[in-house]
């Protein structure tokens, strides 16, 4: 028989601890609601915006980046760590 059930959606963990890249980024992250941080450069420039997301598997971070183009957001990536998804906003 074969299982038809859908995989389980990824939910958004609404937490109030911000995550902690790794200092050689030097960047800093906001708060910018539950579960979402602003990623900001040293001069305090917005480079883009890290969600994080409960995944099955486990913790995933998501990664998206301001575009004028498109007049909104474009998703960069989903990540394993903080550190892949903040250095992906810093190379897009």
């Amino acid at each position: 028989m074969i299982d038809t059930t859908p995989p389980p959606t990824p939910a958004i963990r609404f937490s109030v601890s911000a995550p902690s890249p790794s200092p050689q980024l030097r960047v800093r992250l906001a708060s910018a609601g539950p579960a979402l941080w602003r990623v900001l450069d040293p001069t305090g420039r917005i480079i883009g915006h890290v969600t994080r997301v409960e995944h099955t598997l486990g913790e995933r971070w998501g990664a998206r980046r301001y575009h004028d183009r498109v007049g909104g957001f474009r998703a960069v990536g989903e990540f394993w760590s903080i550190d892949d998804a903040v250095a992906a906003l810093r190379s897009s």
